[in-house]
């Protein structure tokens, strides 16, 4: 399994994947510069977290010009993998690979945290190693996080199983004073329909490494690997 890790101007995480897709689960790992087109080569894309052109406009606003996207595009359509974290779920809004927005947190404040999230759909590549309502605790660490669609596209999701991670209490009930940054319906993650596209603001690269005593996001990367 060979990961590619977008790298925009701006970018912060991206090392932080590599460690963990490839210092970690010793997977082959390639650095893409945000103008190269060439990711054939490629099994799973990761959008990681960070400022992507220091967030000018609104989050990943920019980075959606960038032309590695529109081989990003392609990859997707062709049902490969895709992977975008914090800022990269933001990039994956603005490019229309995944429905709805990511806007500013209900608080206006900027949340680094770790959280409770519940497992809601253990059935795609990413989570079939996690059990259904399992909860996990990642970081987080965002702005601009709080996810918003219309009222045809929150129903839409439901419907089609695509909130894959919901903020939650440690108890696992879904609750208002268990949204960190007031996202509707508590969705901390989404897929598309098919599944192949997960977007997220929770880091489980952050939580990936027995050193820290957190793993609960290396699982997450493991799936792929099954």
């Amino acid at each position: 399994m060979k990961f590619g890790v977008i790298v925009f101007p701006g970018s912060n995480c991206d090392r932080d994947l590599a460690t963990v897709t490839e210092g970690l689960l010793h997977q082959p790992t390639r650095m893409i510069w945000h103008q190269d087109t060439d990711i054939s080569d490629i099994d799973v894309i990761v959008l990681p977290g960070g400022f992507s052109y220091g967030d000018y406009l609104r989050c990943g606003a920019i980075a959606r010009f960038s032309s590695v996207m529109r081989s990003v595009i392609e990859h997707a359509n062709q049902g490969k993998l895709v992977l975008g974290i914090c800022n990269g779920f933001q990039v994956l809004t603005e490019v229309g690979l995944l429905p709805g927005a990511l806007i500013r947190n209900r608080d206006l404040h900027f949340i680094c945290d770790r959280v409770p999230v519940r497992v809601e759909n253990n059935q795609l590549p990413w989570t079939k190693k996690y059990t259904s309502q399992q909860v996990i605790t990642l970081p987080v660490a965002h702005g601009e996080g709080r996810y918003y669609g219309d009222e045809d596209t929150i129903k839409e999701l439901e419907d089609n199983h695509q909130i894959v991670f919901r903020y939650c209490n440690l108890l696992g009930e879904i609750t208002e004073d268990s949204n960190p940054n007031g996202s509707l319906s508590n969705i901390a993650g989404i897929s598309n329909k098919q599944g192949n596209i997960l977007g997220m603001m929770p880091h489980p690269e952050r939580a990936s490494d027995p050193l820290i005593r957190a793993t609960e996001g290396r699982i997450l990367f493991e799936g792929l690997l099954v």
